[in-house]
């Protein structure tokens, strides 16, 4: 039964993932390839690793990738607002088309942090793809450019998204049974 057995019903089915995944691959590669800038994806981990993996896969244009780690959590299930900076860019940005690969956009708060952050830097545009969206939760006013999924507000794990670093090698996205996880 393994992880399973935390798991209240699946959301998204490994299938459906691969396939948004597919369609947003194809999106980005339609609107990137007139441009002679080259593109960046910078992956926020640890969340939007597999998303980051198979995303590149997808896009039929060069990219160059990069990871940064930060973190409004820490072991808990809402942000704490405080967004700290664990690993930062290796790459200096300016001049390519960022495109930030995030697993989940709920609060907003760490995706605003970074907007601001990177756009000192100078890149030639900056844009959010994020596989998921979970506006109820929103405290900042911040959009994403592209969505895999509007989900509802409920605490949902795998493909990368944890709970207390657990549950990230589902390949499907369920959502948690409260009981695992409490009232944090």
């Amino acid at each position: 039964m393994g992880l399973a057995k935390d798991i209240e019903s699946v959301l998204y089915s490994e299938e459906q993932l691969h396939q948004r995944v597919l369609e947003l691959g194809a999106q980005l590669t339609e609107e990137y390839k007139d441009k002679k800038e080259e593109i960046l994806l910078v992956s926020v981990l640890q969340g939007s690793y597999i998303f980051m993996a198979d995303l590149s896969r997808a896009i039929d244009l060069p990219v160059r990738i990069d990871f940064m780690s930060v973190s409004s959590y820490g072991s808990g299930t809402r942000s704490s607002g405080q967004v700290e900076i664990k690993k930062d860019i290796s790459l200096n940005l300016e001049g390519y088309h960022v495109i930030i690969v995030e697993d989940i956009l709920d609060s907003g708060n760490t995706l605003s942090y970074l907007i601001e952050l990177l756009k000192v830097r100078k890149p030639a545009s900056i844009k959010i793809c994020t596989l998921f969206d979970k506006p109820e939760r929103r405290v900042r006013p911040i959009k994403a450019d592209y969505i895999g999924f509007t989900v509802p507000n409920a605490f949902i794990v795998g493909y990368g998204l944890d709970y207390d670093q657990h549950y990230r090698n589902l390949p499907y996205i369920g959502i948690l049974k409260p009981e695992v996880y409490g009232d944090n």
